[in-house]
């Protein structure tokens, strides 16, 4: 029997936008649809990671000091595997690796390069809350035929398409390549993605809710613990906070409100990544209509110094965001 031709999937999807371009080579097609089967791989090891033997520490450290999941060692595999030997990948970063992903000499090079986080989230992992995986997508910018660290050092702005997979109570696809939000759900009976969220777009009015771990408020400056109060007492806001940054970000865009992550005593950089977490999230929650800042100004400006920058996060609807930056300024009239 046919598909339902109001059934679309991600190839097709994808396809169908490529048309659009009459000069496009198919390469950046490729490249999503590599990602979209990389996900797919991950999804179903999620899936069965309480019956195998994949649960649990590796033994390893990261580059940030943090003990790797198998599952995380797992994930980036797959992204690696995915992409190394296609010929449209410059080079490649990750998480997890201390310095950029060079493609193997015996395979050609392209023009893009990837930056991911395989897993993020992984600490819930044993617990089974939601975790995810992150990507983002630039354009070479260096003369050489193969990547070098400066192609990886770009602003978001220059992004050519971010998103993430979230491996929940299903397994979603959301993606970005500058022209609105897309959102897929994996059916497993098909094994495919098929569009389930077109033109996402943070709601408004939205949801009057905030999301910060605030088991860390005595280390928050005196402006965030005054948003914080105000949010939670004058302002009316809810909590809601999983601990699993896809996740939050995920309700943020679905629902609206203001995710935050700030800076503290101990992290005064802030805790995460701006290339791998916040620079693929900002461009997607921006393109769907939301605000995303370091706290003084928009995330997408920032340019990077290093592979493994951290950076404080405000984002979601964007009178919130602003509210933020007005209080984290001092602003007498807040």
């Amino acid at each position: 029997m046919l598909p339902d031709p109001q059934v679309v999937t991600i190839s097709r999807f994808l396809v169908d936008q490529e048309r659009r371009f009459p000069e496009a080579t198919g390469a950046f097609t490729n490249i999503l649809h590599d990602i979209a089967l990389a996900a797919k791989v991950i999804s179903r090891e999620v899936r069965k990671a309480g019956l195998v033997d994949i649960l649990g520490h590796a033994g390893l450290e990261n580059v940030h000091g943090e003990e790797v999941q198998k599952l995380d060692v797992f994930a980036n595999d797959v992204l690696y595997r995915a992409l190394d030997h296609t010929g449209y990948v410059a080079c490649l970063a990750s998480e997890e690796s201390e310095d950029i992903i060079p493609i193997p000499e015996r395979f050609p090079a392209g023009e893009y390069v990837v930056l991911y986080d395989p897993l993020d989230g992984s600490s819930n992992i044993d617990v089974n809350v939601s975790i995810g995986t992150i990507f983002s997508i630039h354009r070479k910018i260096s003369a050489g035929e193969r990547g070098v660290l400066e192609d990886c050092l770009q602003p978001g702005f220059r992004q050519l398409a971010a998103g993430y997979a979230l491996y929940g109570s299903s397994t979603m696809l959301v993606y970005t390549t500058g022209a609105g939000v897309h959102g897929f759900t994996l059916d497993p009976s098909l094994g495919e993605f098929l569009l389930s969220h077109p033109g996402m777009r943070i709601p408004d009015p939205p949801a009057k809710t905030y999301s910060v771990n605030e088991a860390y408020y005595n280390r928050w400056s005196a402006g965030q613990q005054r948003l914080v109060s105000w949010l939670k007492g004058e302002g009316g806001f809810g909590s809601r906070y999983i601990g699993s940054l896809v996740a939050d970000v995920h309700r943020t865009l679905l629902q609206g409100g203001l995710f935050m992550y700030p800076a503290d005593r101990v992290h005064p950089e802030g805790k995460l990544r701006l290339l791998y977490e916040m620079a693929p999230m900002a461009m997607i929650v921006t393109q769907a209509g939301g605000r995303a800042s370091d706290g003084r100004g928009d995330l997408l400006d920032i340019q990077p110094r290093s592979l493994h920058q951290r950076t404080p996060v405000y984002l979601g609807s964007p009178g919130f965001v602003e509210l933020a930056e007005r209080y984290l300024a001092g602003d007498p009239e807040v």
